[in-house]
């Protein structure tokens, strides 16, 4: 704590004249009400079974133009990808997150697909990496930050590409947190929450994609395989 800091806090003490136990239990009352306040207000539409999750963020996703598909194990992630690149007449080239449970998909499967690892630069059109958690509830993804998913692959190119596997589809944001935390046991430098493509209305009242990140945001919903198998965080 700085000093400047430490002074202003210490007059405010000396100014609310606590004793040293009602300073304890103004503590605890905080504490309490940070533990409570986690739960307190995630709203019932995401609160479903896992079916019916994954249901409710498709189509709150497709909602704000988020192009979504769903697969069936890794295997298929490679052919998906490569259809949605021509779709938009696209090259078949892309910057992927270093993160080893993309290697579960056989990228070898599509041959013209050309791909490097790491993170995205100003001539990459297309970036493809891994969500942490969906939230159902909004259609968002959530992206934690890392060395082996950076960040930069979600915002600088204008065609952004997410694998999502189901089984972390969770009602609201505080599940989707809490899913990193459990998981990884302290928060990265930054939890990004995307609902669609960047966007804008500022410009003469109309709506314009890819104002401050990609144009288009594509889903990869992938199924769990029936031996457990499949990426994840």
């Amino acid at each position: 704590m700085s000093d400047g800091r430490e002074a202003l806090l210490g007059r405010v003490k000396q100014a609310l004249g606590r004793t040293p136990d009602e300073e304890v239990r103004a503590r605890d009352r905080v504490r309490a009400w940070a533990a409570e306040s986690r739960t307190a207000f995630v709203p019932a539409r995401g609160q479903l079974v896992p079916e019916d999750r994954i249901g409710l963020f498709v189509e709150y996703a497709r909602a704000v133009q988020t192009e979504v598909e769903r697969v069936s194990g890794p295997a298929a992630i490679p052919g998906v990808v490569s259809r949605y690149l021509r779709r938009h007449n696209l090259p078949q080239k892309l910057v992927m997150a270093p993160d080893p449970a993309l290697d579960e998909a056989d990228w070898s499967s599509q041959p013209l697909l050309r791909i490097t690892r790491g993170t995205a630069d100003d001539s990459d059109q297309t970036g493809l990496t891994l969500a942490t958690a969906g939230v159902a509830e909004t259609g968002t993804v959530l992206i934690a930050s890392g060395a082996l998913r950076p960040t930069l692959l979600a915002y600088l190119p204008e065609n952004c590409i997410v694998v999502l596997p189901t089984d972390r589809i969770v009602g609201g944001y505080e599940q989707a947190i809490g899913l990193h935390q459990e998981e990884i046991g302290e928060l990265p430098r930054s939890l990004n929450f995307i609902t669609g493509p960047s966007r804008t209305g500022d410009i003469a009242q109309k709506l314009e994609l890819g104002a401050h990140g990609p144009r288009r945001l594509f889903v990869v919903l992938v199924d769990p395989e029936a031996d457990g198998s499949g990426p994840g965080a």
